[in-house]
């Protein structure tokens, strides 16, 4: 599929039934409450709070204050029409070391957050880790070091037992690609640590620590509930067809996507990545085993995605363009690629810089359904940053978020009429927060959110995707 498919459309477009309609955030973005109730600090406290860090010097002390007007926020939800919300939990307010046994007043908001939910008629979809590892575990190593796994395999069942007769699906991980190489690797998000070894040796924890937390939930959930990773997966695009420009592709894809789709649904790590990174490490971090406890049964695997990933080959000294979206740094969130330059996709952008391309989304949905047939997918973020004002009528008019998502989704669309199970789509974001290094300069949500009031006021997006997500028909965004 291109932007221009000129196969015919049918009339209706209409999504499956059972169709998940939702809206996604994370904990440290949303929450705040930074220091209530026995929260301690995870990483991205402490480096929001290290000057240089982030944007303006922003910090999710209060963020939007979800942890006091979560009820208002699920009731939101439910005027506009979702069936489905993906949240995640904090490590650090359920068990503030990561380790021992949890706080039960971090436990008892989640449990009234998913009360809240489900009495709304609206699905809780739990992410368990979304960047926001307690710092007392990265004192004592971080995702570089073999027992931040088993510590979280740990975290999961203590979720897992307080949650698991009311939430059915269930994710480990959110973009562990940018938890190994932005944050120890680039070192534009937490912890900010800038080496390529660690970054190698977060990713395989990562992959342990999510195989791990695997067979902890199967152990304490009811056998119906639904499990699931969420993966950035890269549309990774060649500059040319140069033989060159497709060996680039090739090491992008390797070191984005193989480096955790091998291991978590193939059981090995790609050849080609082992040798591309020779020259950084051994993999000798990876022991007997670890690849078996890696691959565990998935029902679902989630994806996010944005914006394609364009890349070429560079001659040595020749010039470097590093256009990757993923921050600026002096060092490469890429190891073994040191050859390969990254450029901007052509067409309109967003906020962010990101170009707006939903073919590639359409193409990677049926790149990953025909390389792994029958495992169901779902859309577990999808959005843009725009620059969002609120009007002298005390509107937010968002035409170009809502074109945005109505084009993403009908490529879902045509996915799906394809013959790829996509079973949901969670719109990114729910309502402005704190986008990480970015601090709260960037404005992804459907629900507009004055910083200094903290007052919500729906956008036009959202009342579109509103009634989209009610009729499960795809309507254009003039209709409305």
């Amino acid at each position: 599929m291109t932007a221009t498919d000129p196969r015919p459309r049918t009339t209706t477009r209409r999504f499956p039934a059972g169709f998940l309609w939702g809206t996604a955030t994370a904990a440290y973005q949303i929450e705040g409450a930074a220091a209530e109730d026995g929260r301690t600090p995870s990483i991205w406290d402490t480096f929001s709070h290290t000057p240089g860090k982030v944007f303006g010097g922003h910090t999710g002390d209060v963020a939007v204050d979800h942890y006091h007007r979560f009820r208002d926020d699920v009731r939101m939800m439910a005027d506009l029409g979702v069936n489905a919300y993906r949240f995640s939990v904090s490590w650090s307010r359920v068990q503030p070391t990561g380790r021992g046994p949890a706080v039960q007043k971090g436990l008892d908001f989640y449990r009234r957050l998913v009360d809240e939910l489900l009495a709304a008629g609206i699905e809780p979809s739990l992410t368990l880790y979304h960047w926001d590892l307690p710092q007392d575990l990265e004192d004592a190593g971080g995702w570089p070091e073999r027992a931040t796994a088993e510590r979280f395999a740990q975290y999961a069942g203590i979720v897992a037992g307080a949650l698991g007769d009311r939430v059915t699906r269930w994710t480990t991980l959110n973009e562990p690609w940018c938890s190994a190489f932005l944050g120890y690797g680039s070192g534009v998000h937490a912890p900010g640590r800038t080496d390529p070894v660690a970054s190698l040796r977060a990713a395989h924890h990562l992959n342990l620590g999510h195989g791990l937390a695997v067979q902890a939930l199967r152990a304490a959930l009811p056998a119906d509930r639904q499990l699931a990773v969420s993966l950035n997966l890269h549309e990774v695009r060649p500059l040319t067809g140069s033989a060159e420009d497709l060996d680039a592709a090739r090491r992008i894809d390797a070191v984005g996507n193989r480096v955790w789709l091998g291991p978590m649904l193939e059981g090995a790590y790609p050849e080609d990545l082992i040798a591309d990174t020779a020259t950084v490490t051994d993999w000798s971090f990876v022991r007997d085993g670890d690849t078996a406890s890696i691959c565990q049964p998935l029902d679902l695997l989630a994806i996010n995605y944005y914006t394609p990933t364009v890349v070429s080959h560079v001659a040595e000294g020749g010039e470097k363009p590093q256009d990757d979206g993923h921050g600026n740094s002096e060092h490469s969130p890429w190891p073994g690629a040191d050859s390969v330059a990254f450029h901007r996709a052509p067409g309109e952008r967003t906020a962010m810089g990101w170009a707006v391309d939903p073919s590639a989304l359409y193409d990677l949905l049926t790149r990953v359904s025909s390389h792994y047939p029958g495992l169901p997918l779902v859309i577990s973020e999808n959005g843009a940053a725009y620059e969002d004002e609120v009007g002298a009528d005390g509107t937010v008019h968002d035409p170009e978020r809502t074109a945005y998502v109505h084009a993403h989704l009908d490529a879902v669309h045509r996915a799906i009429e394809d013959g790829v199970d996509v079973r949901g789509y969670f719109l990114w974001s729910l309502m402005d927060n704190f986008e990480w290094a970015y601090g709260y300069a960037k404005r992804f949500g459907a629900v507009h959110v004055d910083y200094a009031t903290l007052a919500r006021t729906p956008k036009t997006s959202a009342h579109w995707y509103g009634r989209v997500a009610r009729s499960g028909e795809l309507v254009a965004p003039q209709e409305v």
